[in-house]
């Protein structure tokens, strides 16, 4: 064994514990990303793998979320609505230590309600003043709005602390993380702090350059294969091919075998229509999926892939999850703890992410330049329509091409 599997599996041994449902979340100030415009980031970690898009009519404002496709309830786990409100959340463990109650689990019910009546942050704060306690949550809140607002609230059953992104005395360099801990509440017990100290690392950089921007989230903050704590980088050890499998530990990045999906929230500046609002979604694994964005004004055609099928899953999630079993094959005791790093990244390029990289920067490129036209023009459905209806194609024949897809 050398000596970098050794220090990744030392690491792993320490860390075997600490295995939680959790998210990794971040929020950028439009006045510090590269463009200008606000970004709202939530990799999803959780048990419920099935996920789909869903559009909604039944608020005050229109909506668009993520949400768990065997769930009744329609509790959204991200999005945003036609104002250009957006809100996500990051499961905190360490406010309710002294606040207990009956009810929980209640956070994608409360967004759900946020974007169904929130126009701004402030609109958001008031509901949570207004709303009976206990809330029966216990979550880190994000959200933005299209006058530039954007913020935390680290909410618990019967009580919540603002962080306001624009408050240089809260967000010097203009962006917020939370992953499962809450900074108001019980340092003793907080969670996700590999997954904190990796995210933060990539963002110290990131200011720096002055780099905050979608394709940093896309691929270096949700596709990050260095370890926050033992700063192992699994690119390093990339094997030479994708034939012998080469098993590495795989706890506790970014990343994980219980994420979900990701979504990235990209708002508009003050003088844009709310229209332009993109979500870009990942739906499944980050590391068997592509990147697709979400418009809510649209009107016709929308990708099928994203939408619930008969029976009632996304086509694209199934697929990304049927691609996850080559990075995961040990099914029994804790196989899902150690990647098969050869099917992720090779240095032949043949690696499930090195390919799928190529189909999501196409996507990109040609949503990016629509987008740009628009923001100069204004909205064009019948383009839409157009790129939507390519996007489904390309994406539904590069997977059934993907050998072990079906």
């Amino acid at each position: 064994m050398t000596q970098f599997f050794r220090t990744l599996f030392s690491a792993f041994l320490l860390l075997q514990a600490t295995g939680i449902f959790a998210c990794t979340t971040a929020l950028v100030s439009g006045k510090f990303t590269a463009d200008g415009r606000p970004l709202l980031f939530k990799q999803r970690d959780t048990d419920e793998l099935h996920n789909k898009i869903e559009f909604f009519h039944d608020g005050r404002y229109d909506y668009v979320g993520l949400v768990n496709s065997n769930d009744p309830s329609h509790a959204v786990w991200g999005g945003y609505n036609s104002t250009g409100f957006a809100i996500i959340n990051s499961a905190s463990y360490n406010l309710n230590e002294h606040d207990k109650a009956l009810i929980k689990d209640q956070e994608g019910i409360l967004m759900k309600l946020a974007l169904q009546r929130c126009r701004t942050v402030r609109d958001f704060e008031q509901l949570l003043d207004s709303l009976p306690k206990p809330l029966g949550v216990e979550a880190n809140f994000g959200v933005i709005d299209a006058q530039g607002g954007g913020a935390y609230f680290e909410t618990g059953n019967s009580r919540y602390k603002k962080f306001d992104v624009n408050d240089p005395a809260v967000a010097p360099n203009g962006y917020i993380i939370r992953t499962n801990f809450s900074f108001s509440g019980n340092r003793n017990q907080d969670k996700g702090v590999c997954r904190y100290l990796a995210a933060s690392q990539l963002f110290t950089t990131a200011s720096q350059d002055s780099t905050l921007s979608c394709d940093f989230f896309l691929h270096r903050v949700s596709r990050c294969l260095t370890h926050g704590l033992t700063k192992v980088n699994l690119y390093d050890a990339m094997p030479q091919n994708a034939e012998s499998p080469v098993y590495v530990p795989f706890r506790d990045f970014i990343p994980r075998y219980i994420t979900s999906a990701a979504i990235l929230i990209q708002g508009t500046k003050p003088s844009e229509p709310t229209a332009l609002t993109t979500m870009w979604t990942i739906l499944g694994s980050p590391l068997t999926s592509v990147a697709i964005p979400v418009w809510m004004h649209a009107k016709g055609y929308f990708p099928e892939i994203l939408l619930p099928d008969a029976n009632g899953n996304a086509p694209l999630c199934e697929w990304t999850l049927k691609l996850k079993k080559q990075l995961f094959p040990i099914e029994k005791g804790e196989g899902t703890d150690y990647l098969n790093l050869s099917a992720l990244a090779n240095k032949e390029n043949k690696g499930i992410l090195q390919k799928n990289l190529a189909v999501e920067k196409e996507i990109i490129r040609s949503a990016e330049m629509k987008l740009n036209a628009w923001r100069s023009s204004g909205m064009d459905d019948k383009e839409m329509d157009e790129l939507y209806r390519w996007i489904n194609k390309y994406v539904s024949e590069y997977f059934s091409q993907t050998p072990g897809y079906l």
